[in-house]
């Protein structure tokens, strides 16, 4: 479907702008940094690198605390040096602008959300690498889901945990292997405020347990039109142990687990209620929220005299339940003890016993051997379901079908709605601006239609290839600075540290392989037949070389074991030089790798894939994906628009399948895309490659993006949760 009419102001000529006082000047800059609209916007962003470039990067591109290192007068001075009055001046007026308008898609499309938003519950929100609450895709997607509401217009408010930690920082010691650290993230350095309450009180919201109550205050972060309300429990009243609960992301054991999901969901839904919210849908990205169904229904109990059961199908039916994992163990579960403890008080305000509570969490409700599941309370207290592939929604029916054991498999009612990224956020500045010479003027406003991606097939080869050129040599730069730097931390030699900064050529085909070190993604898939990998890297005619980067869960042993093989194949003469790892993998180095690398490798033990967004992000940049038929990929690939590992099968045997695969990824590099790569003109430009590169953007940018994705929630989920549109989308 066309993704539609977003307004955004996109003009390029600017007034001249009327004198700022050095207070008005620091204002309006703060403005911008306070509202995280700035973080796709990247006249904004080189607005704010330009104040002092080598600080930018040293805070982790964090406007406010770049901000706070200057006095008024000294911006002023600076201002005033760099000619920065206009484009600050232009940059807040289009913010306002941006923020007062109506976006025709949301006002043609929303209805009944207008008078009731969607309250769209996750664990993590990846917005920016500068506000570090975010481990990983499950955040980004996040993120990206609410930059494109924003976008659209979508009546929607975010709800989530505020971390005074957030994820860990990742680094290697001398052999390699992953250590974590920890670091106090000063809430005045990000853009967020206590929320209040309509008589202007901060909100802090009580949970009673049958341990003691739990406290956590709510923080509101603005990311343009949306509002992000995160909770946090170190609040005064709290026991020093619950003051703790929020300090780390996916950290702790399981009563840490059930404490921080029960702020998020039951706490979540009573933030919304002191601010005034009436959501008309709930939408719980994974079930790590899914209390928050109990406290919907328990306050539909109460206001309006219902039953359980009736309020409990009130509530299912304006619930949205999306689930991320395709893996048995990533679903959270819990015994019964946990939940009679952490859930009693709010049990009783149900009026239900504590088997008829655990069995909404059980595959076989009156099993008591059989712990409790969120991902079955999600499945079985919303009316929508989905998965976030069409290949993960076959794996997900087989996985829940025990849940509807009456139904045939194909017949469980989940249904998918495949994700999508958020285009402005991961497309590198300078293809912005290759489009903004070819494409239509309004090409940002018409993103989701196929039409409109159709006109890179008329851009120059030459034009598309030193544009791609530029992004690699800067990703290479990056990636030298990266690794020397982390040798000098490590104590290693001068020769190590100058290698490092001379490591890697720009005109060798390059691989980027950049995700959680999760031993079913196979990140050493590749490293399966180390002779035929150097035969590769070492080829003197047509060499590759390896970037990879990504972090193991601290728990996550073999994980770790994984990263330390890759990172230690730079002691092996075969290849040094032509191989790197680059720490503590965040959003900042997956934009370098995904608009700089040749090739985006992904290649999971299928089905356990899914859906996979870093591969969409890389589409955007012109990388090639070289994946597994798993995932998003699966549903993407043609043969002409990037690469395939293998047919699409799987063996029962884990250990056939990663021989299989692995015979079938040195093939594909062999006989495929080493030999487009290499393939030039006179000229030098490989035009089957280019070619492909082509083929890659038109046909799959348009369909995998998030405001495609977010405008399919609101049409198929959204509206009919809200009672608005039928749709035919897992109604049950």
């Amino acid at each position: 479907m066309a993704e539609a009419e977003t307004i955004l102001t996109n003009s390029t000529t600017r007034p001249r702008a009327p004198e700022l006082s050095a207070e008005s000047l620091y204002e309006k800059c703060l403005a911008l940094a306070s509202n995280l609209w700035w973080s796709w916007q990247p006249d904004v962003i080189n607005l704010f690198r330009d104040l002092d470039p080598i600080r930018w990067r040293q805070l982790d591109h964090n406007p406010i605390a770049l901000l706070k290192e200057f006095t008024p007068e000294r911006l002023e001075v600076r201002a005033s040096e760099l000619v920065l009055h206009s484009r600050i001046n232009y940059a807040y007026r289009r913010l306002k602008e941006y923020l007062s308008e109506t976006p025709m898609w949301g006002f043609k499309h929303s209805g009944v959300l207008g008078s009731r938003p969607v309250a769209y519950f996750s664990l993590e929100f990846g917005i920016h690498e500068s506000v570090p609450i975010y481990s990983g895709g499950l955040g980004v997607l996040s993120g990206d889901h609410v930059k494109s509401a924003s976008e659209l217009g979508v009546p929607l408010v975010a709800v989530g945990l505020f971390y005074d930690q957030g994820y860990f920082k990742q680094r290697l010691d001398i052999n390699g292997w992953q250590l974590e650290e920890y670091l106090d993230i000063k809430v005045e350095n990000l853009p967020v405020e206590p929320a209040v309450d309509s008589a202007g009180r901060p909100v802090i919201v009580a949970i009673d347990t049958r341990s003691g109550r739990l406290l956590a205050k709510v923080w509101r972060m603005q990311v343009g039109r949306v509002s992000i309300y995160l909770l946090n429990s170190d609040v005064e009243g709290n026991s020093p142990e619950d003051r703790e609960l929020t300090r780390r992301l996916y950290g702790g054991d399981q009563r840490t687990r059930i404490r921080q999901e029960l702020i998020a969901g039951v706490g979540g839904v009573r933030a919304l209620r002191a601010l005034g919210i009436n959501p008309g849908v709930y939408h719980l990205n994974e079930g790590h929220s899914a209390f928050a169904t109990l406290e919907a229904i328990r306050q539909r109990m109460q206001e309006d005299g219902l039953t359980f059961e009736d309020a409990l199908r009130q509530v299912a039916q304006q619930t949205v339940f999306t689930t991320h994992t395709p893996v048995p163990a990533g679903h959270d579960r819990f015994d019964g003890g946990l939940i009679e403890e952490h859930l009693g008080p709010l049990r009783e305000g149900l009026r239900i016993k504590p088997d008829q509570l655990m069995g909404l969490g059980r595959v076989e409700p009156t099993n008591p051997n059989e712990p409790f599941c969120m991902t079955v309370l999600g499945l079985k207290l919303s009316r929508r379901a989905n998965a976030v592939s069409a290949l993960h929604r076959r794996t997900t029916q087989k996985m829940w079908a025990n849940v509807w054991s009456w139904r045939a498999e194909e017949e469980i009612p989940i249904g998918h709605i495949t994700n999508g990224v958020h285009i402005p956020t991961w497309l590198a500045w300078q293809m912005q601006l290759l489009y903004d010479r070819h494409f239509p003027p309004d090409w940002r406003n018409r993103m989701g239609e196929p039409e409109v991606w159709q006109t890179i097939h008329q851009v120059d080869p030459g034009e598309l290839w030193e544009t791609h050129y530029s992004l690699k040599s800067q990703l290479l730069s990056f990636v030298r600075r990266r690794v020397s730097r982390e040798c000098r931390r490590r104590g290693e030699s001068e020769e190590a540290i100058e290698a490092a900064r001379t490591m890697l050529d720009p005109n060798v085909l390059t691989i980027g392989f950049g995700r959680r070190f999760a031993t079913y993604k196979r990140a050493d898939l590749i490293l399966r037949d180390l002779d035929r990998l150097a035969a590769l890297v070492n080829d003197p005619q047509r060499p590759i070389q390896l970037v990879f980067a990504g972090k193991a869960h601290p728990a996550d042993e073999p994980g770790k074991r994984l990263i330390q093989r890759v990172a230690n194949l730079r002691h092996d003469p075969r290849f040094a030089g032509k191989v790197a790892f680059v720490e503590d993998y965040d959003i900042n180095v997956c934009r370098h790798m995904i608009q700089g690398v040749d090739v985006w490798l992904n290649n999971p033990r299928r089905p356990e894939e899914a859906s996979g967004t870093s591969g969409q992000k890389a589409v955007l940049n012109g990388v090639l994906n070289l994946s597994i038929l798993d995932g998003w990929w699966a549903e993407a690939y043609d043969g002409v628009n990037g690469f395939a590992i293998g047919r699409g099968l799987a063996h029962v045997n884990p250990d056939i399948t990663d021989a299989r695969d692995a015979e079938a990824l040195y093939e594909v590099l062999e006989k495929e895309v080493v030999p487009l790569y290499y393939d030039r003109d006179l000229d030098g430009l490989p035009h089957g490659w280019i070619k492909r590169m082509k083929n890659s953007i038109s046909s799959l940018a348009w369909r995998f993006s998030a405001h495609r994705m977010v405008a399919d929630y609101v049409i198929h989920a959204y509206l009919p949760a809200a009672g608005g549109l039928s749709c035919d989308m897992n109604v049950r």
